[in-house]
């Protein structure tokens, strides 16, 4: 009997495409004649038939269940008398037909976005007409109005919320002030990075003892103060609604598309200087050692007594006779136990065995004309290092708090690797011959052991992205499963109500707590086909939760099912942010490159498959593809256990952390790809590829086929995740220091 399955259609700029099934199982993939009358992200109905030549399964579709509404971005042109657009995203496969009055006014070469009227057909094109009209390819910021258009991300607030938005208050009443704790006169101060512009915590330590003399056993006192949204955006309200559907502020570079109305998340919840502001405060007690030993969570009113930013904290804690500390000198001795309690969070973080890898993260400068001047890393100092753990104690205080008072919310969980994983990475470990692997249920502290043991090897880069690649993506669920890579037991969002959803729900929930009541989810609109979206993956967590070690909620009531799908939207939505992110990321990168064609760069790969390198420039930091076909004319083997190709003649090895020297070779906008052409004879004082000198006969003879150096099909081409960053570490405890809105 044939096995009919239900999916979404995942498009090739080849021509053919994937079906990625509901059911979790592998992708089914659709050859080109299958995909004449089907688009990228039509939800279909195939029967599986053969495997293909790749071993893949081959699937025929059947019935499409449900046409993707998202629409479609491209450039407008005429040939011989013929309007069609022709998509942005290759992924669509074919260009739209428009007839002669659905041009609106849209020029030839324009940016359009199309509404299809009439979808395709065996034998026929797709129909559309234009519904907006975005500008000319290269005008400033022409990359982002095609990104939140191509992720469906939420840009404009709805008339209801900007209505709503303006009736609220510029300032604190005095009706707000009742029932709050006065922290006014608590020095709390702010720390951000130089461009930011909501401020949605504040802090303040100081040191306590107990007991006497010798005896005595000191201790800390921190208080991690977060704006409070859910005084002012109503469960519910239209604001409420808006923030639901975005469930996230979107970060460009030199633009934000906020989860929140510009009076509420740069005025009246920042917790801007010198100004009252509504607050939730976690107030905690910590011990020497690193320990919460006791915590309680109130509404308060604060007043921030100076906004910092990471540089200048850094500097003063650097040097407390400095230029900084002197301009600053009442609040040093503040940030001088800020400083002592992050030792003490810093020292439980390591006993407790947290994943803490260093990773190079790049930000992106940009001109007044949203062009790229140049690309440079961001450095973490110990300013960041003081904010992160004062953000993650906060939230461990939050997860323990709802878990015992046994109220439903939304947990970050990060689950511990796949067994799939956790065999590739003992594969790997045993390869490297660091004489140190995982066990069968590892710990976060084997990970962090294994890194601190290579860090100082030639092949700690690849490594240490062997480790990275091993872990599962961090979500948001109300079934508390603990956090992995942060060695926590239970660990929620709190800390960013601005920017994030969940820790909006988090706030209400922690509210609802205290006042001895019950949080209810509201039944908030979704639109049609997002709805369906979210069923199917809610009804697909709930079947492919029993092969989790999870156990399921003890009820699958109505409140239960409604915080599973909060947490399946804000997961979704945060993959959407982050996927528009990168997308833009590529095309200024791209758009960079394209001048800086033929010109020659050093560079260290970054991974290695079965079609070529990936390659990340020393100067630059942009990563571009050097195909198969550049390494020279021999036979190469992709060993996947080591993650690097192999000459056969020669036995040249390419592995990540291989330095080389490239030339710019090709540069495509449209697909967001930059070719590289490897420069043999680069700069011999640079460490190239490296000779045979560890692979054994007997390690030969069950290497995998080899691989020839020719172009295959261009969908080879696709980047492994090898530079995930580590799942959800304390970068999830802040805002990104240099994407504020401007």
């Amino acid at each position: 009997m044939l096995d009919d399955v239900t999916g979404v259609v995942q498009g090739h700029n080849e021509g053919h495409g994937f079906v990625s099934r509901d059911d979790g199982g592998p992708d089914i993939y659709l050859p080109p004649n299958e995909m004449r009358a089907v688009m990228h992200k039509d939800y279909v109905k195939v029967r599986l038939g053969r495997l293909d030549r790749k071993g893949r399964p081959e699937g025929r579709v059947i019935e499409i269940l449900e046409r993707s509404a998202q629409p479609i971005i491209g450039r407008l042109l005429q040939e011989s008398g013929v309007w069609l657009v022709a998509p942005e995203d290759k992924r669509y496969g074919q260009d739209i037909l428009i007839p002669k009055g659905a041009t609106s006014l849209a020029k030839p070469g324009q940016v359009v976005v199309v509404e299809l009227v009439d979808p395709p057909a065996l034998f026929g094109q797709p129909i559309g007409r234009i519904k907006e009209v975005l500008g000319e390819v290269d005008d400033p910021g022409m990359e982002i109005e095609i990104a939140v258009r191509k992720y469906s991300v939420p840009h404009e607030f709805s008339q209801a919320c900007i209505a709503l938005a303006r009736t609220l208050p510029d300032k604190v009443r005095p009706q707000d002030r009742m029932e709050r704790i006065d922290l006014t006169d608590i020095p709390l101060v702010t720390i951000d990075g130089e461009d930011a512009r909501d401020f949605d915590d504040a802090v303040y330590c100081t040191p306590t003892s107990k007991g006497r003399g010798k005896t005595a056993i000191k201790g800390w006192r921190l208080l991690v103060a977060i704006a409070d949204v859910s005084h002012y955006v109503e469960t519910g309200s239209a604001i409420d609604v808006d923030a639901y559907e975005r469930a996230t502020s979107v970060y460009f570079p030199r633009r934000v598309i906020p989860m929140l109305p510009e009076k509420l998340s740069n005025g009246l919840c920042s917790l801007n200087p010198e100004v009252e502001r509504l607050c939730m405060v976690c107030d905690m007690s910590i011990g020497a050692d690193g320990e919460v030993t006791a915590y309680q969570f109130y509404p308060a009113l604060m007043w921030s007594h100076a906004r910092f930013t990471y540089t200048e904290v850094a500097a003063i804690l650097g040097n407390t006779n400095g230029p900084e500390a002197l301009k600053r000198k009442e609040r040093v001795n503040d940030l001088l136990n800020l400083h002592g309690v992050y030792q003490a969070l810093l020292q439980a973080r390591q006993k407790r065995g947290a994943v803490d890898f260093e990773t190079t993260e790049t930000q992106i400068i940009c001109n007044e004309n949203g062009r790229i001047e140049k690309i440079v890393p961001r450095t973490r100092n110990v300013a960041h290092r003081v904010i992160e753990e004062a953000m993650l104690a906060a939230n461990v205080c939050s997860a323990d708090f709802i878990t015992h008072s046994k109220h439903p919310g939304l947990f970050r969980v990060h689950e511990g690797p796949t067994p799939e994983k956790k065999e590739i990475l003992k594969n790997y470990l045993k390869i490297t011959g660091l004489g140190m692997t995982i066990s069968d249920n590892p710990s976060p502290a084997e990970f962090q052991a294994i890194a601190t043991a290579s860090k100082d090897r030639p092949d700690a880069q690849q490594i240490h992205a062997m480790l990275l690649r091993s872990m599962q993506q961090a979500i948001y669920t109300p079934i508390n499963s603990g956090h992995f890579g942060l060695a926590y037991e239970g660990y929620t969002h709190f800390t960013s109500p601005i920017r994030r959803y969940p820790d909006l729900l988090v706030h209400r929930v922690i509210k609802a707590i205290l006042a001895k009541t019950r949080y209810k989810l509201p039944t908030l609109p979704t639109p049609g086909e997002a709805q369906s979206k979210l069923a199917r993956r809610l009804e697909q967590a709930q079947v492919s939760r029993p092969e989790s070690d999870t156990p399921p909620p003890r009820k699958n009531t109505a409140e239960s099912i409604a915080w599973q799908a909060a947490g399946l939207h804000c997961s979704a939505n945060e993959r959407r942010a982050d996927e528009a992110s990168r997308d833009v990321e590529a095309w200024l990168k791209c758009k960079y490159m394209k001048e800086h064609l033929g010109e020659e760069y050093s560079g260290v790969v970054t991974a290695a498959t079965s079609f070529g390198l990936f390659v990340t420039l020393d100067a630059l930091y942009v990563e571009g593809l050097v195909h198969i076909t550049e390494l020279g004319g021999e036979y190469f083997r992709f060993e996947e256990a080591r993650q690097e190709l192999r000459g056969e003649r020669t036995g040249i090895r390419y592995t990540i952390g291989t330095r080389v020297h490239i030339q710019v070779s090709r540069v495509d906008l449209d697909s967001r790809k930059i070719d590289f052409r490897l420069i043999p004879n680069g700069d011999p004082s640079e460490k190239g590829p490296l000779p045979d000198t560890t692979t054994l006969p007997a390690e030969r003879s069950e290497a995998p086929a080899r691989t020839r150096s020719s172009r295959p099909a261009e969908e080879r081409r696709k980047r492994p995740a090898s530079k995930l960053k580590s799942q959800d570490q304390a970068s999830t405890a802040r805002k990104p220091s240099s994407s504020k809105r401007r």
